[in-house]
């Protein structure tokens, strides 16, 4: 392969673009691809900017985009007022635990699934895929019921964390991701660690996971974003304030009569943690999007 093939990967080569037709629609649809992105950038833009606004010019009609005047010194008062604090540490709770659970018990049901094959292993991964099926408002109801009688122990789990981390570690989504993740490897690794005495789990600690670094790093991506954003659940489910995460905080401040510039610094808070590991692990992410077509 020469250099000029290596560089036209695309769907349009250069050769097409000397075209006048395709040359013209090339520039629309990048034209239309720029507009959105705009679109889509400008609230987060403009959430950042206007938390160095003072009050006055926050509320000034018509809005500026850009502060006359910065005040950094914002950020440090409302995180004090607030307490954000509590909210963020509270948040990164539920995450590490929604991260634990969606890794340790979807990993081993997408290892059982792919490597150990038991009996009605195929009937459990339809029934899996079928879940996926279902539209997340129909499990709402005898999900919240089971957590305030949960079976066998009969114990309340409302006002905790453990039902966001029972429900991470039911994910068919990730199962699905590993188990296509796990069929691409070598069947060879695993036979030579039953020869060696290892048993079935210690060959997923020992061998299976470091060999899945991968597909761990995703979805431990996936899981943290979800969870950090994570609303419905955990206002169902929390009702002491101390436990509140940072969108029920935030969704409590609507009508707490805050003022709508601290309201707006608590967003930019919001958008801090997903903002810097998409911009630290963005290759990670836009790999995983295509984990699932991995074929053994």
């Amino acid at each position: 392969m020469n250099a000029f093939e290596k560089k036209d990967k695309g769907i349009i080569t250069s050769i097409d673009l000397k075209q006048r037709h395709i040359k013209i629609g090339y520039w629309i649809v990048f034209a239309l691809l720029m507009i959105i992105s705009l679109v889509v950038i400008f609230p987060v833009i403009w959430i950042i900017l206007s938390s160095f606004k003072d009050v006055n010019e926050f509320l000034q009609t018509p809005p500026t985009l850009f502060p006359k005047s910065f005040h950094p010194e914002k950020l440090t008062q409302v995180w004090k007022k607030l307490s954000i604090g509590r909210y963020y540490f509270n948040t990164f709770v539920v995450a590490f635990g929604d991260l634990f659970f969606a890794i340790g018990i979807n990993g081993l049901a997408g290892y059982v699934i792919s490597r150990l094959k038991p009996k009605g292993a195929n009937v459990f991964f339809i029934l899996i895929l079928w879940s996926m099926m279902l539209p997340s408002a129909v499990s709402l109801v005898p999900l919240f019921i089971t957590f305030m009688d949960f079976p066998v122990l009969h114990i309340n789990l409302t006002n905790t964390y453990w039902p966001m981390w029972l429900m991470k570690g039911a994910g068919a989504f990730y199962v699905l991701l590993f188990k296509s993740f796990f069929d691409s490897i070598s069947i060879s690794y695993i036979e030579a660690a039953r020869i060696d005495g290892c048993s079935d789990f210690k060959i997923f600690r020992k061998i299976v996971l470091p060999l899945s670094i991968p597909i761990v790093t995703t979805i431990a991506i996936f899981s943290f974003n979800t969870s950090w954003s994570e609303f419905l659940w955990p206002y169902l489910i929390l009702k002491d304030k101390e436990l509140f995460t940072v969108p029920v905080q935030i969704f409590r401040m609507k009508t707490a009569g805050f003022m709508m510039d601290q309201y707006v610094i608590v967003l930019f808070f919001s958008m801090l943690p997903c903002t810097i590991i998409f911009l630290l692990f963005q290759k990670q992410i836009m790999n995983g999007v295509s984990m699932g077509g991995i074929k053994g």
